[in-house]
Parts: C-alpha cells; structure tokens; sequence
C-alpha cells in the first residue's frame, strides 16, 4: 500500500494540514505531509521545505533564497515536481489550499501518471479549473471557507478529503488482466463514421481509447502516451491545430504530437476535421470571422471553413511535427475530403483549400526509413479510407523492430 503524500504550506496552514494527516492515518493508511512553504520554516513535517527545494535545478536557493512571492512559488512548483517524481511509495497525493498553493501543488500533481489519486482541496475549485487540472485525472474539492483555521465546516471538509484519498491509497485498483495492447485514438462529430469502422475492426484485438478532439481530448491522449499507457495512436481527427493556428475555442497545444515525438509510439495519423474552426453558438464568433463561411453544427457550436491559406499553415505546422517523429509513422491524405460536410454537396466541400492543405504536407514531408505519407482517392469517412488506416495501423506495428 502506498503512501498518502500531504503538501501543503506548513508557515500558514500547519494545522490544517496536520488535521488533515491525523484523518488519514486513523484509517489505517500512511500519511507523509510534506511542506512547500516558501515563507519560512512553519509546523512540524515529515518532509521540510528546504529538503523538498533541494530538488530545484538550481538548488534550494533557487526557492528558498527569493523575495518575490511569485517567483518563489513558481520555482517551489518545479522542485516539488521533480521531488515528487523521485519518489516510488506514493498511493496517493492530497493538497490543500488557497490560490497560490493550488497552483503550485496542482503543477506537481499533473506531472503524475494517470490513475494515481490525486485531490486538491481548494478556495478557487467552484470555478473555472481546467489550468489546474489539464488533461490530468486530478479531483479538485471546493473547501467551501477558506484554508484558514479549523472549524466546524473546514473539519468536514478536510476530513471528507483526507478520508476519500486514504480510502484510495488502500484500495489501488489492480493492473487490468486484459493483455489488449491499448490505442488512442482522436474523433469529432464528423469524422465519428471512419473512426466507429476502425474501432469496430480493431476492438476484439485492441483496448481502444477514443478521445473527442476538444482541445483537452488531444491533451488527454497524448498524456496517456507520455505516462505509458498507449501501445500506439491512430490519430484520425487533428482538428484542435486549427483552433491552435487560428484562433477557436477548441485549440491545441503548441506540444501537440509531442508525446508521439517523445515516446516513439507507433503512429497512423490522418487530416480529419482540420477544415474548420470550432467557435461557440453563432453570436459567439468574434468580429474578424463574422462574414465568413459559417455552419451553425449545433446552438452551442459554430464552424467556421478554414481558406486555403489557412490550410496552407495547418499542414506545414503538421508536417513538422511529423518530421521529428523516430518510430514507425504512416500519415494518410484523404484526397476526397477530410470530414462530414468536406464533400460534394456539403456546406464545407472546397476542393481548393483541401488541395492547400495536402499540398504543404507534401512540400514540407522529409522522407525517412520510419515514416510514410500515405495518400487515399477516397473520403475520410469512407470504407476504403477506414481500411486504410487498419492496414497501415498492421504495418507499422508488424515493422516496428525495425526502428
């Protein structure tokens, strides 16, 4: 069993933290609480501050030795990643605290594999918390009055946390039995046909993980790459590069394919969906693109067709990313669209942005022994293009020794 690592800013929430220590060892789990304070030294822990920033690049006095509040919490967030990461006994991590230490605990905690516990207990969990949680499995609880002394309801409340993170500390959930190599693979609602027929024709000999392309689904897939998790990737839907290059809601990271670039995992990827612009409902859609070419998908989603030009930076930002690939790639160009309504007859048909897109794919692509770009006379969602994919997913793990 695993330990329940508590982090907190012992200088000004010791007794919180303690209390917090106390609940988790009187169910029977271990508890360490380790300080992050960068104030000075506060209540007694197990792990100190200055042991914790000794982990800094640049050593403790990279953390420890700064008057800038801001500065020093940001260098304390490295060195509690890096200490965390050193240590192979955590079931657990628990966190408690206000704006400063919810940052710097999350920072650490998203640094994690996926599946292990990981509870925040914050004055800022009612809002918006997505740059704390990331494409991460991380709990933030709202602590309801600030981290400021016990009481009646604080007692509640971090007792609740330190009971449920204890609870998961006892009580891992065992590696799966089942020996399917596992794949991600990205989807939208107009590229859903070609990946249900890859699925279906993959699904009785692969655990198949499908991450809808909302900007975190890329960032999710790509994490499970990163923590180990994922035999390979058919990256069917690149959708978010667009919102990342043009301005949507549902954008990429600059580090997109980067886990791919990291890991080597075999890799199929594909164009699907990188013909629009993902906005909100209608009236959301900012001024610059009101006229142009615009499809209400539904109340809450607006696209917006991307221009040729546009296209043309989209494969280029592609390619590069996929020049720097070192395990086994196959890039596949559905030549006769590349979503839903990318066809004859629907309201994003342009075969000339589409020929912008495959052309800088085609320009910018370095041959190499591991990679291939592969192109198909057919639609993205259609059968052939769908066993496309299979064959080629076949291939590259059939090969993969040989890179």
């Amino acid at each position: 069993m695993g330990k329940v690592y508590v982090v907190g800013t012992c200088d000004t929430k010791g007794a919180e933290l303690n209390y917090a220590r106390e609940v988790v060892r009187a169910v029977g789990a271990d508890a360490v609480l380790v300080d992050v304070g960068t104030l000075g030294e506060g209540a007694e822990a197990d792990i100190r501050a200055r042991e914790v920033a000794e982990f800094h690049p640049e050593g403790a006095a990279a953390v420890l030795g700064q008057t800038d509040r801001g500065t020093a919490v940001s260098a304390m967030a490295k060195a509690l990643t890096a200490f965390l990461r050193s240590r192979d006994d955590i079931g657990a991590v628990l966190g408690l605290g206000g704006t400063g230490n919810t940052a710097l605990v999350t920072e650490a905690m998203r640094s994690l594999p996926i599946g292990l516990p990981k509870l925040m207990v914050s004055t800022v969990a009612s809002g918006n918390v997505a740059p704390y949680v990331g494409p991460n499995d991380l709990t933030m609880m709202y602590s309801v009055v600030d981290v400021a002394g016990l009481n009646a309801i604080s007692r509640k409340v971090i007792g609740n946390a330190a009971n449920a993170v204890a609870g998961m500390a006892r009580n891992p959930i065992p590696a799966s039995t089942n020996d399917r190599p596992g794949i991600g693979m990205t989807m939208f609602g107009v590229t859903t046909s070609c990946v249900t027929q890859v699925r279906e024709q993959l699904g009785k000999t692969h655990e198949i993980y499908v991450f809808h392309a909302t900007g975190v689904g890329g960032q999710s897939m790509e994490k499970l790459a990163d923590s180990g998790l994922l035999q390979g990737v058919i990256d069917v839907t690149t959708t978010e590069v667009p919102d990342l290059l043009v301005g949507g809601v549902f954008p990429a990271t600059e580090d997109r394919f980067g886990a791919i670039i990291r890991t080597g995992l075999p890799y199929v990827g594909s164009v699907g969906a990188v013909d629009m612009v993902n906005f909100g409902a209608r009236e959301t859609v900012p001024a610059p693109f009101r006229d142009r070419r615009l499809h209400v998908h539904n109340a809450q989603v607006t696209l917006m067709r991307t221009t040729p030009e546009e296209n043309a930076r989209i494969g280029a930002f592609i390619v590069e990313r996929l020049n720097h690939m070192q395990g086994p790639v196959r890039f596949l160009l559905p030549l006769q669209g590349v979503s839903a309504i990318d066809a004859v007859g629907q309201p994003f048909h342009d075969p000339q942005a589409d020929a912008a897109l495959f052309a800088a794919i085609r320009d910018g692509w370095r041959d190499a022994p591991n990679r291939r770009l592969v192109e198909i006379d057919a639609h993205i969602n259609s059968p052939e293009f769908a066993a496309a994919l299979v064959a080629n997913f076949h291939d590259i793990h059939a090969s993969r020794r040989e890179f």
